[in-house]
């Protein structure tokens, strides 16, 4: 009966997805249907699958590697405050989710005191803990599938799942602690902080080489991932710790370590290929229906766990719509509601403290199961793109001249936002009435650029006459975080230590000669492809590859690859020729030409789409 059981779940996690995709079921997360599968083939239907040592096993080391590719979700660059130019007078993201999770431990106290006085779930603390966790994996991938991550709504949502995820956890951490009789070593967990933060340290830097060293047989990155796993839920549990906090940390330690892509995508192949569908199916396993259905104060319990699941996380749509549309905010603020990624490990170790009755623990699973059906279905169902979600790159011209403006013009007529800036007023009047966004800023300073929020760009380009002029604010502009740079140098005789520095900080330089010598070379050796460059409709266009449904793909399977020509691939500073096998990887860059502009810009605003 073991080996039948374990036979079962394997078949269950293999045919789940396949029978999702062959039914079109998008709008459920997965580990929902698996939840139900487990449901289905358990204690509460058809008994088929029994928890056997095995099984429990395995779904203990899912659960241990859901945490951990949960802390690994975390993007640390989200909580950096920038400057946003279209909305300077409102609220970041940082601050819209910081209030909307305030309010929601607020709601979550008030409900939880609720329950206790209605003498439906005595525990007050665990129920705070409960309604205000979300579950940060479902919200990731429904934005991906929104593609809206990247975006200010879906940083916004994000940032708000994530602290209902950390959070949450150290609390649970606490309760734990107290509820174990371990109090007086809640000070150890400071140990368990320290040794991640030795452990980040001790491999920092061996990381960079790890990635030269590694081969197919030997895999150092995912052995480190797994080193890091057991040391810290090791020394969680010798302090008295949650393992699930340890490996939570061991996947931030791992985030923090900056890991290629590849090394991602491997992790959480052996995670959501293998031990996590495990997890959830004798989640759903375990589950007994029948005696939960047989005890009315139970019973009872699944309505009212449902609505305050909802009601605890209200309180974002308002906070939302300080910034957002009215529809867009009720989709983004309802979508918080999804929680089950932490809820299952939290009821565990409710279950194991005995802090709570069976049937408390598959009350809350069912109830986390129905909201967490009903959130993803209702955002996809009330979210629209708003204005801003549908933005072009940002380009700001620094100098107003014959050689910048003509540039501008053309850009703005395609998929570009142009600003530009000078602090000549006679160039000023000049061109006012040609460029659409012109400012004269006299002086030109720093403090005069961040105040217009001139340096929150994605290229910033330089177009002074002086050499001297354009190499300092260059600089200065790197340094502010603009990914790219681009400076003219545009005297004859260049100033060589000044090129070795440009070059040395990743900023372009543009040299008017060299260009025009170029260009006068190919028209000599290749007039067909001086045409393609100057014209309009046959141009060659270039695409940075930032949108993951397309990577991972042979090139012929692109939607839109009878609409283009690739002519090379720039990978990791390298050309590649291209063929229709040619996998697409992130970040590739694509050299390409189109029939026409409107498949350019299709092409470009699905290529580069970051989700």
């Amino acid at each position: 009966m073991a080996r039948l059981s374990f036979f079962i779940v394997i078949l269950a996690a293999l045919l789940i997805p396949i029978l999702m995709a062959r039914f079109k079921i998008s709008g459920v997360p997965t580990a929902v249907a698996e939840i139900v599968m487990g449901i289905i083939l358990g204690k509460s239907g058809l008994n088929f699958v029994q928890p056997t040592t095995e099984l429990t096993g395995l779904a203990s080391i899912g659960v241990i590697i859901l945490m951990f590719l949960s802390g690994m979700e975390i993007n640390f660059d989200l909580f950096k405050c920038k400057p946003d130019a279209q909305h300077a007078e409102k609220h970041s993201p940082v601050q819209l989710a910081g209030l909307a999770f305030l309010g929601t431990v607020v709601n979550a106290v008030i409900l939880a005191f609720a329950l206790k006085f209605l003498g439906l779930f005595p525990d007050v603390f665990l129920a705070t803990i409960l309604f205000c966790t979300i579950a940060l994996g479902v919200v990731i991938a429904t934005l991906k599938e929104k593609e809206i991550l990247s975006r200010p709504m879906g940083q916004t949502i994000l940032l708000t799942a994530v602290l209902g995820e950390v959070v949450p956890m150290f609390a649970l951490t606490i309760y734990a602690s107290v509820n174990g009789n371990d109090g007086g070593r809640i000070w150890l967990i400071v140990l368990l902080f320290l040794a991640a933060i030795f452990l980040l340290r001790r491999f920092k830097q061996p990381y960079v080489w790890f990635n030269k060293v590694t081969k197919s047989t030997t895999q150092l990155d995912v052995r480190l991932a797994f080193f890091l796993i057991f040391a810290l839920v090791t020394v969680a549990e010798t302090v008295g710790a949650e393992n699930i906090l340890g490996a939570f940390l061991a996947g931030m330690v791992m985030k923090l370590l900056e890991p290629s892509e590849a090394t991602e995508d491997k992790l959480t192949s052996i995670g959501y290929g293998f031990f996590i569908p495990i997890f959830f199916i004798m989640t759903g396993a375990r589950l007994n229906l029948r005696q939960l259905f047989n005890n009315p104060q139970a019973l009872a319990l699944i309505p009212a766990l449902v609505v305050c699941l909802i009601i605890a996380k209200l309180w974002a749509i308002p906070v939302y719509h300080l910034r957002f549309n009215r529809r867009n905010s009720f989709a983004g603020g309802f979508l918080t509601v999804t929680t089950i990624t932490l809820v299952l490990p939290s009821l565990e170790v409710a279950r194991n403290l005995h802090a709570i009755t069976q049937a408390q623990s598959d009350a809350f699973i069912l109830a986390a199961v129905i909201v967490c059906i009903l959130s993803p279905i209702v955002f996809n169902s009330f979210y629209r793109l708003d204005r801003e979600d549908l933005v072009r790159q940002r380009v700001v011209f620094l100098g107003t001249n014959m050689l910048t403006v003509p540039v501008a013009q053309q850009l703005g007529r395609n998929w570009y936002d142009i600003w530009m800036v000078t602090d000549d007023e006679d160039n000023y009047k000049t061109y006012n009435s040609e460029v659409s966004d012109l400012k004269l800023i006299n002086p030109l300073t720093e403090e005069a650029l961040e105040k217009g929020n001139y340096l929150d760009a994605d290229i910033v380009v330089l177009g002074f006459q002086n050499d001297a002029r354009n190499f300092d604010l260059a600089r200065m502009v790197k340094q502010h975080g603009v990914n790219r740079v681009i400076t003219a140098q545009t005297n004859r005789t260049n100033n060589e230590e000044q090129l070795e520095i440009l070059n040395k900080e990743n900023i372009e330089i543009f040299n008017p000669y060299n260009v025009q010598a170029g260009v006068l070379r190919s028209l000599i050796q290749s007039p067909t492809v001086y045409q393609m460059l100057l014209g309009t409709e046959a141009s060659l266009w270039e695409v940075k590859i930032q949108n993951h449904k397309y990577t991972g793909r042979p090139l012929r399977d692109l939607p839109f690859i009878d609409d283009m020509t690739v002519s090379r691939i720039r990978r990791d500073g390298k050309w590649i020729m291209p063929t229709g096998a040619t996998v697409l990887e992130y970040n590739d860059r694509l050299i390409f030409s189109a029939a026409n502009l409107g498949a350019v810009a299709t092409i470009r605003r699905e290529l580069r789409k970051p989700n």
